[in-house]
């Protein structure tokens, strides 16, 4: 009898939108990097770039953000390329953003907007998806009056994800209370996460985060320490929710190693406070390991970037190591060398093909052996499982036996000086 087999249906993709992407001309900011990297998100938000539109101005339109001229021709060439979306490089205000859906026909999102989609798509865990549907409902409510206007004949796609149309729905009354309700889960979440950085403190085992530009290699350094097997993508943000392990170092060093949700250039101040629970992992960490795109031409701007708002977190002074990874493509790599001397801790890196690690296996040990404890103890002849892990582990200045003890001096890790020291006092 032949039995029939259960076949999993995998869910239709969604198409990918045709997206005309504007913005201005700014000679005083970086303004081709920055739309090179909207260009990236884009695709990431699964949509295709058709056009791009640039206006040379200093700042923007106050009604429109482009001028009516600009904004004229941006229409004809959404409807020459039957684009259903136009995302401009910048932040628009909720009168901007009306006006010009008014003008166009067309959803319009900003910078921020598109960020905020890509997060609510990555996001896998509850405690993620509760933090993205807070940012996002957060930047929704001033633009409530506009979403209804259109909410009739935009039903899916770019911008639309995360809460979905049934908070679209609801009055600015609703909107605030849920907002409350998700304000104090965050202040929950910041709370079990203060505990667990005081337990974790307590275990005096070291804690290394892994910080970064989004899409700079953290996620495979991970793995590559860790064999964490965690999600890598070529995509911005492929990753969202940290990740922490357990990891012992072949020179017997421990640490407990974590990723962070990767920076961004303008990263939306409403995604800066919700994920602050999670981003102030940093503040704890003894090490920060700083990952950089040495790929990238822009990887100064993008260091500044990780810099301003690790500042911002309180963790701009944590002893770093500057991990310069993809060296593999890097065209010049001693011109690179020179210019990364000027830092105190730098390693270079290849981590997807496995190079360097054991270099910046070494460095994290060498930075965190700056932060052992003294050790000067007299422990019984029975504790020589401690013995033998100070020898292993830490560094032995003197040891010296007489009858049933034996008397140590030296250095170890936090945790294991606080285990030697709580033999010895059991031993008095």
């Amino acid at each position: 009898m032949a039995h029939a087999r259960m076949h999993e249906v995998e869910p239709i993709p969604m198409p990918r939108e045709n997206v005309v992407v504007a913005a201005l001309e700014n000679p005083e900011a970086d303004w081709e990097e920055s739309l090179e990297e909207m260009e990236r998100l884009v695709d990431t938000a699964n949509g295709r770039v058709v056009a791009i539109v640039t206006q040379r101005r200093d700042k923007p339109e106050p009604a429109t953000y482009l001028g009516k001229g600009k904004v004229e021709e941006t229409k004809a060439i959404i409807e020459e390329h039957a684009a259903q979306l136009l995302v401009i490089d910048g932040e628009l205000s909720p009168s901007q953003q009306r006006n010009i859906e008014r003008m166009l026909e067309v959803q319009v999102i900003d910078r921020t907007g598109i960020i905020l989609d890509i997060f609510a798509h990555r996001a896998q865990t509850a405690e993620g998806k509760l933090q993205v549907e807070l940012a996002q409902l957060e930047y929704l409510l001033p633009r409530l009056t506009n979403m209804w206007s259109h909410l009739s004949r935009i039903k899916r796609g770019i911008g639309m994800r995360g809460p979905g149309e049934t908070q679209l729905e609801v009055d600015r009354r609703r909107v605030r209370e849920r907002i409350a309700d998700l304000q104090e889960k965050v202040r929950e979440i910041r709370h079990r996460r203060a505990v667990q950085r005081s337990q974790r403190a307590q275990s005096q085992i070291p804690m290394v985060s892994l910080v970064g530009y989004t899409n700079a290699g953290k996620s495979t350094l991970l793995n590559a320490l860790s064999g964490a097997g965690v999600f890598v993508e070529d995509k911005l943000f492929a990753t969202l929710d940290p990740t922490t392990r357990d990891v012992n170092f072949p020179n017997g060093t421990r640490a407990l190693v974590s990723d962070t949700v990767g920076f961004i250039r303008n990263l939306p101040t409403q995604l800066v406070a919700a994920f602050r629970a999670t981003l102030e992992e940093v503040q704890s960490a003894d090490v920060l390991v700083h990952v950089i795109d040495a790929s990238n031409p822009g990887w100064v701007e993008q260091e500044e970037t990780v810099d301003r708002v690790l500042a911002e977190l309180g963790a701009a002074d944590k002893p770093t190591i500057m991990a310069f990874n993809k060296m593999d493509e890097v065209e010049e790599p001693e011109l690179l060398a020179h210019l990364a001397a000027r830092y105190p801790h730098v390693v270079f890196l290849a981590a997807k093909k496995g190079r360097g690690i054991e270099e910046l296996e070494d460095m994290i040990t060498a930075v965190l052996r700056e932060r052992w404890q003294p050790v000067d103890a007299v422990l019984p002849l029975t504790a020589g499982d401690l013995v033998a892990e100070l020898h292993a582990r830490g560094e032995v200045d003197t040891e010296e036996y007489e009858g049933t003890s034996v008397h140590l001096t030296g250095k170890a890790p936090a945790d294991l000086a606080a285990r030697i020291s709580w033999r010895a006092q059991q031993t008095k």
